[in-house]
């Protein structure tokens, strides 16, 4: 029996605008959605870019931060990487599951290789300074599982619905052997 594949997806979430940052962190503040993001990640190597890094306060172990210096310092269990491609093959050597968690560039360039992409949709739109990658067809994608909550969004204290997405894509592309 062939052994299943480890998955490889992407987890963000955008505002109706299509905001996805604002000065290094989120533009809106959902304790339940950040909830949600923390438990689906939970257990799973991560790729992360290096403005995401830098902008957490606590990183798990098993962490891939694709940086340009990659002599630069990494908080313990985490590894400096030099493409998505490499983060994507060290991280998937931990045996774990993959988690791309960011941020916009990495999304971009990560999106051929994963099989699913959880996107929580805010039902508000959010000023902000980053926007989610254009060139990722999720539209494309078939929705496997959807749900939906509102709760209160605390920086403008109003009710907004979160609707939370998991898209597969039909046709990931295989990692390049990486020499």
């Amino acid at each position: 029996m062939a052994e299943k594949p480890q998955l490889i997806a992407a987890i963000g979430a955008v505002a109706s605008n299509g905001m996805l940052g604002l000065n290094g962190w989120l533009p809106w503040d959902i304790p339940e959605e950040l909830a949600y993001f923390e438990r689906t990640v939970a257990g799973a190597a991560l790729l992360i870019g290096r403005l995401t890094y830098e902008s957490m306060d606590v990183v798990p172990v098993d962490s891939f931060i694709v940086t340009r210096d990659t002599s630069q310092a990494m908080r313990p269990g985490c590894t400096a990487v030099a493409s998505v491609e490499e983060g994507l093959v060290r991280a998937l050597a931990t045996g774990k599951p993959v988690f791309v968690i960011g941020g916009a560039s990495v999304y971009a360039a990560a999106w051929p290789y994963c099989q699913r992409f959880y996107l929580t949709r805010i039902e508000l739109p959010c000023a902000g300074d980053t926007l989610f990658p254009a060139s990722i067809p999720l539209a494309e994608w078939p929705v496997v599982d959807e749900h939906a909550a509102t709760y209160i969004e605390r920086l403008s204290a109003q009710p907004v619905v979160c609707r939370f997405l998991q898209y597969a894509q039909p046709h990931p592309r295989p990692l390049p052997e990486l020499v």
